[in-house]
């Protein structure tokens, strides 16, 4: 009889660019999942370094960086959207499976070629414009009526590189900046929700329940799940959206569709191509959560149940305040609330700087929303609610 042939698990190596809080999170799936993680992280000291074995240093600017980086990766992917395209295009002409590929991921880096794509396939989308003058600007607000928002083309997120302008005169020194600008109509929106859906390369798509996003200073600070009071039908049409602007991108991994809910249906604000902050309620929250999702679809696996684990779900983010000492209070948190679950991303406590969040289950709204709100501001502050 043979001995049986022993020897080492080969493990499927799935390469991030990016070592921040969204590679960090996506380490636990990937060991449970038998997935070896590798990132491209700025430096030792940024969150998902600090905890992934396989850290590479290196510029994701520079396209020899990314292709020392991806080599022996099974898959490519980001936790970020601001590789260049061009780089994102060369490696998968050197043969690597880049998740999504340059041509999904152009419409979450250039919020006007977004624009331009969804408008195409008749998403539903504010009148908008591209504007490099006063007069633009005026001509546009004549037309579709004031305030009238302006967006940095490339490279805002957190309410960064949107002017909400009343006036050509507010807009003027927006213009004088000289950032590639964009003009939309003001949204007269009820409230923001988000849709996180997950496509495979082969198409497979899943939809998780509709969120409602609440903002505060262009952040958002908790996430809602499912969203409050929305009938089945209108959270079956946002879905729809969704996974259509998955298909029609072609987009490979997970998308994040936020949207304007106004009293005449849903209009589309903005896209993100990886995991994203309205869905970190799914770690706990959900059968599969957003990070194993993105694992399970950039390399063509069989996608996961996004079905919820308890009727509702909430999840509150962690802002950085005066007081870095986070941890002292703790344990005050845990002994209050059991269930509670708390997430730190390993990132120095700084005013507004989103450094965890905390979820809470259960079955009332009112009861879940209060557990979780009562740990983060105890958390941030030392106060109750």
């Amino acid at each position: 009889m043979k001995d049986p042939v022993v020897g080492p698990v080969v493990a499927p190596v799935v390469g991030i660019v990016g070592a921040g809080q969204l590679a960090r999170m996506t380490q636990p799936p990937a060991i449970a999942l038998g997935i070896a993680l590798r990132v491209l992280a700025n430096s030792h000291d940024e969150s998902a370094a600090k905890v992934i074995v396989d850290t590479r240093v290196g510029d994701y600017r520079d396209l020899a960086d990314l292709r020392e980086f991806a080599k022996g990766c099974d898959a490519v992917t980001f936790d970020h959207e601001h590789v260049p395209t061009e780089h994102v295009r060369a490696l998968a002409a050197d043969g690597h499976a880049v998740h999504p590929g340059a041509e999904a991921l152009v419409h979450a880096q250039d919020k006007a070629v977004m624009r331009e794509r969804l408008t195409a396939i008749g998403a539903p989308c504010p009148a908008w414009a591209r504007i490099s003058s006063r007069a633009d600007v005026e001509a546009f607000g004549g037309e579709h009526g004031w305030p009238v928002v302006l967006k940095a083309v490339r490279g805002g997120y957190d309410g960064r590189g949107v002017w909400v302008c009343r006036s050509a005169d507010d807009a003027a020194e927006v213009l004088d900046s000289g950032v590639p600008l964009m003009a939309e109509a003001f949204v007269p929106f009820e409230r923001e929700v988000a849709v996180l859906v997950a496509r495979s390369p082969h198409g497979q798509g899943v939809s998780y329940p509709v969120v409602e996003t609440v903002q505060r200073d262009g952040i958002c600070v908790e996430v809602l799940a499912p969203a409050p009071g929305l009938d089945p039908e209108q959270a079956a049409q946002a879905q729809r959206i969704a996974l259509t602007i998955a298909d029609e991108l072609g987009v490979t991994g997970l998308l994040a569709v936020e949207m304007f809910q106004t009293a005449q249906g849903f209009v589309v604000n903005e896209l993100a191509m990886r995991p994203h902050n309205s869905g970190h309620w799914t770690i706990e929250g959900a059968r599969t959560s957003q990070f194993e999702q993105h694992l399970r679809a950039v390399l063509d696996l069989p996608l996961g149940s996004p079905a919820m684990t308890a009727p509702v779900v909430v999840m509150a983010n962690l802002l950085g305040g005066e007081d870095p000492d986070i941890y002292a209070r703790y344990e005050h948190v845990m002994a209050h609330d059991p269930g509670v679950k708390v997430h730190f991303y390993g990132k120095d406590v700084r005013p507004g700087r989103k450094i965890g969040h905390v979820t809470a289950l259960g079955d009332d709204l009112e009861t879940v929303r209060a557990r979780a709100r009562h740990a983060a501001v105890y958390l941030m502050t030392g106060e109750y609610t």
